[in-house]
């Protein structure tokens, strides 16, 4: 039996019309068009990027203005984008991405309902399928119904749009005292102009334009009455852009599509590639480097990796750094972009509001109307204290991939202001600390940013300035970086000062940090001298530098593979019996991939190698189970057998560092060393992921070389060997 409402749409529907070009449109009547009670299973949201440009949209294709929407420049330019057939929401066959990343489809069919002519149509009789793609700021979509029902029909398709123009932190929840103003709609006979001026004096508009001109166009709906007969199919094409199109169609649709994914397959082709015995595996892995490649920007200074959709999609300082990090042996071209970009905006100047400081290295950029007017700070903000070490870091590591000293050169500058920073910041006590300068900024400034995240072990919140664990690991880790690169310019005497400023660093960490009572290293070290004696995963950072000695290493590595940590999906962030322990919260005891994958190649630094494979193993079965999308983080509840890893609900997805989580690992299992200067490999202890009996990276640059590197199973033992293929002789070492 119908519902209530289901009979009132029924009843107050278009059973007797006049023929459509006759026909006089009921706004009434096609608002009837949304029925909310429409099953709406799975929740799933799906994510298309180009440039500064994404959608998040659900499984149907709809926009619902609750968090997801159309943005481009960090602000919602469509907050609605709604399609009904029949005056009823549609019933969903099943969604996907394509392999690149480019286009989203949704297929879908009607629910019962009445044709124009008042005949019913049942539940089935009706295929739609949107596919949509983003290209150079437009969004662009084809809508094709196909009639597989018995008779002839004409079928009201109606789609609602909005756009609330909402800056993207209005959309996360902030509110504001003052907004800009919307204008009236401006209705065509095919198009709409939704516009928005905003109080930085900004004109923000959002044009739909149609392939044909509907039946009614409104300022908020657009009715097609659509001829459908039996067997027979009929398409419109919808572009939104910042102004009106010329009349979409096939030809601009199929156009964009071939540019978009030449545009992907380009950025797919930077660096090496990764094929192996396992069909699963590889699905996994090519969607991480399709994640990776969306998720990348082409900026004037080189390629960068914005941090996550939706919440996310701008150049993150630590985010860029951690991503160009887990590819650097796959593609050093993406830590070049992302070094000259950091090197272009770092401080120059003291700014309590963004928390700036000469040398200090950019945290978060945004361009949204709030940043614009100042109303919070983070149009270029600066309040990271661990990205300056990780960039110094990054510029040392892609130098040892490479030997590209030039660019290390015109960089030099740069890192030995970003070193000065690191100077100053721990002349009062030794370590690299954070206190936010103004109450705008963020209380938590490591990559634990929530402001539960640092905390003692009764429950207290430590009194700043705070020195976080991890980010002494970082700072240890540059200025070990960059003495070498200082030893290679010949700057003999700064090498000898950076080179006692890291040992010094890592006796101050082993001395003060580390907890004989529970085998670990302390969270942080509080403004008042007091360590916080949490266990957690920012200790295996530090096997990630080198820092520690082979026993506390070991007796961290313990810490990380015990039940207090380790899932069964990846390591959690806090071990279990810790006082804010919730495998539900952001940061106290769920899993991040990027920092399971950190501590993972910390583990492989110092020999534990059977554990690094289990870990993979764990973090890949995840990722099947997230449609081989690895999100931000997930819950950290203990695996069960038969169930499945639990989705966080508002992660970021996909999310960069957790796409390239995929590749560290990778490298942490084989052993793959590259060196630069030498131009040689060394492969050492190598593993194969469980079920992976071959493995072959194609395409691998040594210097001006590329070869490809073999992996095979042969008992017990895996053995690696360059291919026939390569492009000339490497030097590869493998160590047993």
């Amino acid at each position: 039996m119908a519902s209530g409402q289901e009979q009132q749409i029924a009843e107050n529907g278009t059973p007797n019309v006049a023929p459509l070009d006759e026909r006089k449109l009921d706004p009434a009547v096609a608002l009837a068009a949304l029925d909310e009670t429409a099953p709406r299973e799975p929740h799933r949201l799906f994510a298309l990027k180009h440039g500064d440009c994404f959608a998040v949209a659900d499984s149907y294709g709809d926009i619902r203005g609750i968090g997801d929407g159309f943005f481009r420049d960090d602000t919602r330019v469509l907050s609605e984008f709604r399609l009904t057939l029949g005056g009823r929401s549609t019933s969903l066959l099943g969604a996907s991405l394509s392999q690149d990343n480019v286009l989203f489809t949704a297929n879908l069919t009607n629910l019962p309902i009445k044709s124009a002519g008042g005949r019913d149509i049942p539940q089935g009789g009706v295929h739609i399928e949107r596919v949509r793609l983003i290209w150079q700021d437009r969004l662009f979509e084809r809508i094709t119904l196909s009639n597989y029902s018995q008779e002839h029909s004409t079928v009201l398709l109606s789609l609602r749009f909005a756009a609330d123009f909402r800056d993207m932190f209005e959309v996360r929840g902030s509110t504001r005292a003052q907004r800009g103003t919307v204008r009236a709609a401006e209705v065509g006979e095919n198009s709409v102009a939704l516009r928005y001026d905003g109080l930085d004096k900004l004109e923000r508009s959002s044009v739909l334009s149609f392939s044909q001109a509907p039946d009614r166009l409104l300022e908020n709906r657009a009715d097609f009455y659509i001829a459908v007969t039996k067997r027979s199919r009929r398409t419109l094409y919808v572009e939104v852009g910042a102004e009106v199109a010329d009349t979409p169609g096939v030809e601009r649709f199929r156009g964009a599509t071939a540019r978009a994914r030449f545009a992907m397959r380009a950025k797919r082709r930077h660096g090496a590639t990764v094929h192996s015995s396992g069909r699963v595996f590889n699905d996994w892995i090519q969607r991480a480097r399709a994640d990776v490649a969306l998720l990348t920007t082409e900026l004037p200074t080189g390629p960068y990796p914005y941090a996550g959709i939706p919440w996310f999609s701008t150049a993150f300082g630590r985010d860029g750094v951690i991503s160009a990090l887990q590819m650097l042996w796959l593609n050093p071209g993406l830590a070049r972009g992302v070094l000259a970009f950091l090197a272009q905006h770092q401080a120059a100047e003291t700014s309590p509001f963004s928390d700036a400081q000469p040398g200090k290295i950019m945290h978060e950029t945004r361009k949204g109307e709030m940043a614009a007017l100042a109303e919070l700070p983070f149009g270029r903000y600066y309040g990271g204290v661990d990205t300056t070490p990780l960039y110094i870091h990054l510029a040392a590591a892609y130098a040892g991939r490479t030997g590209d000293m030039d660019f290390i050169d015109g960089l030099w500058d740069s890192l030995t202001a970003a070193a000065g920073w690191m100077e100053e910041a721990s002349r009062a006590t030794g370590f690299v600390t954070y206190q936010r300068a103004a109450a705008s900024g963020l209380a938590n400034q490591g990559w634990k940013d929530s402001v539960d995240s640092i905390f003692h072990a009764d429950g207290r919140m430590p009194p700043g300035p705070i020195a976080l664990v991890e980010v002494q690991g970082y700072v240890f880790a540059a200025y070990r970086g960059l003495a070498a690169l200082a030893r290679r310019r010949g700057e003999d005497a700064r090498a000898q000062h950076w080179q006692e400023r890291a040992e010094t660093m890592r006796q101050l960490v082993e001395d003060r940090f580390w907890l004989d009572d529970l085998g670990t290293y302390a969270l942080a070290i509080d403004g008042e001298g007091q360590p916080c004696e949490v266990r957690t995963s920012n200790a295996g950072h530090l096997l990630y530098v080198g820092l520690p000695t082979e026993e506390r290493a070991r007796l961290v590595a313990e810490q990380l593979l015990s039940a207090s940590f380790q899932s069964g999906w990846g390591i959690r962030t806090l071990a279990d019996d810790a006082i804010f322990f919730n495998p539900m919260s952001y940061h106290n005891g769920s899993i991040w991939p990027h920092d399971t994958a950190i501590c993972t190649a910390g583990l492989a630094r110092y020999g534990v190698r059977e554990q690094v494979v289990r870990l993979m193993s764990g973090t890949f079965e995840a990722a099947v189970h997230f449609n081989m999308r690895l999100p931000e983080l997930f819950c950290g509840f203990t695996r069960a057998p038969g169930e499945a890893p639990i989705a966080y609900p508002v992660a970021c997805l996909p999310q960069a560092w957790s796409a390239g989580a995929a590749f560290m690992f990778m490298q942490a299992c084989l052993g793959i060393e590259i060196d630069g200067w030498k131009g040689e490999i060394t492969v050492t202890r190598p593993k194969m992921p469980i079920g992976i009996d071959t493995l072959v990276i194609r395409h691998l640059d040594v210097g001006d070389v590329s070869v490809d590197l073999n992996f095979q199973r042969i008992g017990d033992r895996v053995a690696a060997f360059l291919g026939d293929r390569s492009e000339g002789l490497v030097p590869l070492m493998v160590r047993s």
